[in-house]
């Protein structure tokens, strides 16, 4: 039987096997996943919008050959949307049945596994194995402090509680992935629980080399031409800096155009993949696109 030790041996081999899924990660990403995976223990990603946060635990879940289990925060999330619900229209159902019926229904008969509704948080902890699934908590800044609080049991001991039923512990504790953008700060009673890695934007050479991953219609030479932009891009005060993501969905753009080259034309009508503010168009407007496209 495969285990994790035969698919993540080492923090290196990792970083090979992330690449064949098409994630090029540096040593420090690909280090920081092997520890998550092997302790185990939970990995909070943090950078800007767009660097590879989320793309890193999909490509660890497929290179492990495990399921990802996605929970996408907002504000105002809650144990309804993130761990379970009861089905109260089948509850009611079998309440009515048994009314119809010689005998009474206990309470305690509608609340059992029957009647709950499984969220991402008790599939990942139910998950039957024989690998853990990857559980992938995205944008955790995005939900409030209380949801945090919530989330520790999970973090801490692979374990949720759910009134009715107790304590359901993992028989294969998930690999936890958290993202954040830093929208705002995170409570360090979170960051104890964690592995802590930082996600910062990638070299010229890397942003090439993921580009034309991304996109292999894409030219090596239009490839540098718009990781060169999109660095340019950042240099300026934009509300919202691009990241790899932008650069990938400009190139995308480009190629279904019908360019292959990044000139004043080009990038004056395919802006609009990159930037999404109109006040960072004016910027970039008042700058001049013959700057932005400059070899």
């Amino acid at each position: 039987m495969t285990s994790l030790k035969d698919l993540a041996p080492s923090p290196s081999e990792l970083q090979v096997a992330l690449e064949r899924v098409g994630y090029l990660a540096d040593v420090g990403i690909a280090t920081a996943l092997f520890c998550a995976a092997r302790l185990p223990q939970p990995l909070l990603l943090e950078g800007e919008a767009g660097v590879g946060k989320t793309e890193a635990a999909k490509a660890l879940a497929e290179v492990l050959h495990t399921p990802l289990i996605r929970l996408q925060c907002y504000e105002g999330i809650d144990a309804a949307e993130a761990l379970y619900e009861w089905n109260f229209p089948r509850q009611l159902l079998a309440i009515r049945a048994a009314e119809a019926g010689p005998s009474r229904i206990e309470d305690d008969h509608v609340f059992t596994r029957e009647y709950l509704i499984s969220r991402p948080l008790l599939q990942a902890v139910d998950h039957p194995g024989p690998l853990p699934a990857v559980l992938l908590i995205d944008e955790v800044d995005r939900a409030d402090d209380e949801f945090e609080a919530f989330l520790f049991e999970l973090l801490a001991e692979a374990s949720v509680t759910i009134p009715e039923l107790g304590t359901v512990r993992a028989q294969f504790p998930p690999i936890v992935i958290l993202t954040s953008n830093r929208t705002r700060d995170l409570h360090d009673a979170l960051k104890r629980r964690c592995l802590y890695h930082w996600i910062d934007y990638p070299g010229l050479d890397q942003a090439i080399a993921i580009i034309r991953r991304r996109v292999p219609a894409a030219t090596e030479s239009l490839a540098s031409q718009v990781a060169r932009a999109i660095r340019r891009l950042r240099s300026l005060d934009v509300q919202k800096p691009p990241g790899v993501a932008e650069a990938i969905n400009w190139v995308l753009a480009l190629n279904l155009l019908g360019y292959s080259a990044l000139d004043d034309d080009a990038a004056s009508v395919t802006v609009g993949s990159v930037l999404k503010y109109r006040e960072d168009l004016d910027v970039v407007t008042d700058k001049g696109f013959g700057w932005l496209t400059s070899a």
